[in-house]
């Protein structure tokens, strides 16, 4: 990575903290370790505005990993039903929490190789638990930082864990976990996926995908007024 590249990250990242919260924040409500793992689950295909309406019964109903290892599948897939993809999740928080309770005496684990082990548990929710939990450097491939990452110049690769890879290359590891809610943030609210306010974006004089287009633009302006001019003189 050259000097000027190394420059342009480290301004992205003062920028976000500029304008965003410089102390993480997990949007899934939780109390503790085995609460984040179930929502973290539910929230795939879903918003997490959603799962904390579920979860808010949910775990008033389910208080602990044996609760959930011995919960009846038809009941739990009512409980999340209005989550989509429920017969799946049910069936893999099930078998998640049996692994919890029986390899680890009910208790999530902290080590990535252990939580990847558990039923149902990819890469991207073990980020979510050490970052949130046990405060270990993280990165968690979602689709905002999934799409702002590419935009921005930091991966070209489509592939959740190849992205997550090259973010470790190039963010400082102290940065990682705060990088996470940044980004959300930000893709929630300017680089949304269908509408994204590039004109308005703090980082757009920074945003590789962003100078790209401006300079299409230019390029096609260019091309329209030596057309028009061309046509004038004859």
């Amino acid at each position: 990575m050259t000097k000027q590249e190394r420059e342009r990250i480290q301004t992205v990242l003062d920028l976000l903290d500029e304008h965003y919260t410089t102390e993480y924040k997990c949007y899934l409500n939780h109390e503790n370790a085995e609460q984040l793992l179930i929502a973290t689950m539910l929230s795939a295909q879903c918003t997490d505005a959603r799962v904390n309406i579920v979860t808010k019964d949910l775990f008033q109903k389910y208080k602990s990993m044996e609760d959930f290892a011995n919960a009846d599948l038809k009941e739990l897939e009512q409980d999340i039903h209005s989550l989509g993809f429920y017969h799946s999740k049910a069936k893999n928080i099930i078998s998640c929490a049996q692994d919890v309770v029986n390899k680890f005496g009910g208790k999530v684990p902290r080590e990535l190789d252990e939580l990847t082990s558990l039923a149902g548990v990819g890469r991207k929710t073990a980020n979510v638990i050490r970052g949130n939990i046990f405060n270990e450097p993280s990165i968690v491939v979602d689709t905002h930082v999934k799409r702002i990452s590419n935009k921005l110049g930091f991966t070209k690769e489509d592939d959740p864990e190849k992205i997550e890879f090259d973010l470790m290359d190039v963010l400082p590891k102290d940065h990682w976990i705060l990088y996470n809610i940044q980004i959300i943030t930000h893709g929630r609210g300017l680089c949304t996926a269908r509408s994204p306010k590039c004109e308005s974006c703090f980082l757009n004089e920074h945003c590789k995908d962003y100078q790209k287009k401006l300079k299409q633009k230019q390029r096609r302006e260019q091309a329209k007024a030596v057309k028009v001019l061309q046509t004038k003189e004859k």
